[in-house]
């Protein structure tokens, strides 16, 4: 039997859902008084940001690898310092 169907039953209201993310950000102290951004928040942009730092390093190191060496070696094109 469901935990709904059991409660109603017994004459029980139902469960509440419980928002834990809603509940850490209303939770979390603000940054500034005023400012509508919490710690939680400016935690979260600083792990989005340095992650997005990591890839774009990642792809920047993989078109280098491309045009310095995968389309030289598939004949795609000649860099000019070696000409």
């Amino acid at each position: 039997m469901g935990e709904a169907r059991r409660r109603a039953q017994e004459g029980l209201t139902p469960r509440k859902k419980s928002s834990k993310k809603k509940r850490d950000i209303v939770d979390s102290p603000r940054v500034i008084s005023w400012l509508p951004l919490t710690q939680k928040q400016r935690d979260q942009f600083f792990d989005i940001t340095i992650k997005g730092g990591w890839i774009g390093i990642g792809l920047l190191v993989l078109i280098w690898i491309m045009v310095r060496f995968i389309g030289p070696a598939a004949g795609w094109w000649v860099p000019a310092d070696l000409h």
